[in-house]
């Protein structure tokens, strides 16, 4: 159903009262006939905000009503003490719905993720009687303790959420505070999740001489191992690696308190060696220390370095781990090297040149056939869980250069705030490959073609469930071959009456899927997929197509 709109008032008693500000909704421009007839409307959005937890009526919350045809037109009301809201009179149209109070998440009807139910007026529709929950608030804080009981100030400390977007279980940080005087720190107004805690601190009493420095007059000849120490990166639980840190469950309107402690670990005495370029004046550079936490790479500081003879360096600072280790050679075009190394030994040696070079890549953007380039379009390269390692914006001539890219697949995502593109295939050494998804050799320059896709067709239609219309269950178009083609999915949610519209859809051969309570689950996984696909509804888009789709007969919804 498609339906276009034109600009009315609307005003009621209520709105006099409570209204902060308002504005026209839109009512429809070739409505039925009894509505072209009787020129009033007559339709109402009314019912209560709230708790999530208790269900207790929440007074004072902010309702935002907005016509989904022209989002420009929004009226804002304040409930009444016992949580109640209504907008009328309206016409018939789609409108969001959303609800915003203090101590509370702002959410919209039946929200999942940045998904929502739009509410659906006319004369077959119950609009009156709706319910929209607010979650509380939660408050996360505590105390950064050291190996005495001594509270550190200064301490960084960060905060991850573990989350389902994109089909899979992904854990990266959201948040960072620095710890005041007392070693407090807090983390206020999170919603219900998993999340981590991290702490990284300096021992305040800590001195790490270098082995190779002669001693000064005026300093002890020797320098107590106790005091050559670091505290690793601490986890809520005390591990000191996110793979054995355990989750802390917050629900909504909690406050816990989680104090972390900290003890101090020995710190190494590191050899490297520069290549002859830098050894001859080229400039020199520290070798750069990050550490896998959860999904992504973090950076971790050393406190120095010295040299020991020409080309041979001493660097100290760091706790014994796993890195990888990252060495920029200046001056050079190929100017990274990395490795992933054990460090365990004081004295080792690093030996990044040892290692396999990184890459470098230059992709050469093709737009859709008789489509000029946008003044903005972006392209980025993804790993296997989809975290951003390297972006560039295409230049005038539609390429984009990447240097120190360590070998490996990625995907390859382009981006424009003009336009939705999708990547269908890529071209490299006169072979083509089906799909968005780069592989990166060792020591290589790649270039590669890149033929982009845009999504000018829309896919609409209802999700029944037993013969009624379901609203608030998760549409999915799944491409063929889903992990080739990762950024032609689509997903939408059921309005009030059922109906969903998949936008910017790519050419392509595809399986819709409905399917309930799924907004967590891993549908990025093929044998996940499998069982909801089997039961899916075929569709092909032609590469000429350029209009909606409309499907003739509703989609059932498939229990999760």
């Amino acid at each position: 159903m498609s339906i276009l709109l034109r600009t009315r008032w609307f005003k009621s008693p209520q709105l006099v009262l409570t209204l902060l500000f308002w504005c026209p909704l839109l009512a429809a421009q070739n409505p039925p006939i009894d509505q072209r007839a009787n020129n009033d409307a007559k339709f109402k959005i009314a019912g209560a905000v709230v708790s999530s937890l208790t269900g207790a009526p929440l007074g004072k919350a902010r309702v935002t009503l907005t016509d989904t045809a022209d989002r420009r037109n929004t009226a804002f009301i304040i409930t009444t003490d016992n949580g109640r809201f209504t907008f009328a009179p309206l016409y018939r149209g789609k409108f969001s719905l959303q609800g915003a109070s203090r101590g509370y998440i702002t959410a919209a009807y039946e929200q999942h993720d940045q998904f929502s139910t739009a509410i659906v007026t006319g004369a077959d529709f119950n609009t009156e009687d709706l319910v929209l929950h607010l979650t509380p608030l939660a408050v996360l804080s505590g105390k950064v303790i050291d190996e005495t009981g001594d509270p550190i100030r200064k301490a960084n400390v960060v905060l991850y959420m573990e989350t389902h977007q994109f089909g899979m279980k992904r854990t990266g940080p959201v948040a960072g505070d620095s710890t005041d005087d007392q070693g407090y720190y807090e983390f206020a107004a999170l919603a219900p999740g998993n999340y981590f805690v991290s702490v990284s601190a300096q021992p305040w009493y800590a001195i790490h001489p270098f082995s190779s420095s002669p001693r000064a007059n005026n300093l002890p000849p020797n320098v107590s191992p106790s005091l050559d120490v670091a505290y690793p990166t601490t986890f809520n639980n005390g591990a000191t690696d996110s793979q054995a840190a355990t989750p802390i469950t917050i629900h909504g309107g909690e406050h816990l308190q989680i104090d972390v402690h900290v003890s101090p670990v020995p710190v190494l005495h590191l050899i490297f060696r520069t290549p002859e370029d830098q050894q001859q004046g080229q400039g020199i550079s520290m070798p750069v220390f990050e550490k896998r936490v959860f999904d992504g790479i973090e950076y971790v500081s050393s406190e120095g370095m010295q040299p020991i003879s020409t080309g041979v360096y001493e660097l100290t600072g760091i706790p014994a781990g796993k890195y990888s280790v990252r060495m920029q050679h200046p001056g050079s075009r190929q100017s990274q090297q990395s490795a992933e190394m054990n460090l365990v030994n004081d004295g080792q040696a690093l030996d990044v040149a040892q290692s396999v070079p990184s890459s470098s890549i230059k992709l050469i953007v093709k737009m859709p056939a008789r489509e000029s380039q946008p003044k903005q379009l972006n392209i980025a390269l993804q790993d296997s869980r989809m975290y951003v390692v390297a972006f560039q914006a295409v230049d005038s001539s539609g390429e984009a250069a990447f240097e120190g890219i360590p070998a490996g697949k990625y995907r390859i995502f382009v981006s424009s705030p003009d336009k939705r593109y999708s990547v269908v295939r890529t071209a490299s050494a006169g072979s083509e490959t089906p799909g968005q998804e780069l592989n990166v050799t060792s020591s290589s320059a790649l270039s590669s073609t890149v033929f982009l896709a845009d999504g000018l067709v829309s896919v609409e239609g209802f999700v029944n469930r037993a013969g009624k219309p379901s609203s608030g269950v998760m549409v999915a178009l799944i491409p063929k071959d889903p992990q080739s083609h990762l950024d032609m999915f689509r997903r939408d949610q059921s309005d009030s009456d059922g109906s969903f519209v998949l936008r910017g859809v790519i050419p392509g051969t595809y399986t819709l899927i409905a399917v309930e309570d799924a907004w967590d689950f891993p549908w990025q996984q093929p044998d996940v997929l499998h069982r909801y696909l089997k039961h899916g509804q075929n569709l092909t888009i032609g590469e000429l197509m350029t209009n909606a789709v409309y499907l003739p007969d509703p989609i059932e919804a498939q229990p999760h």
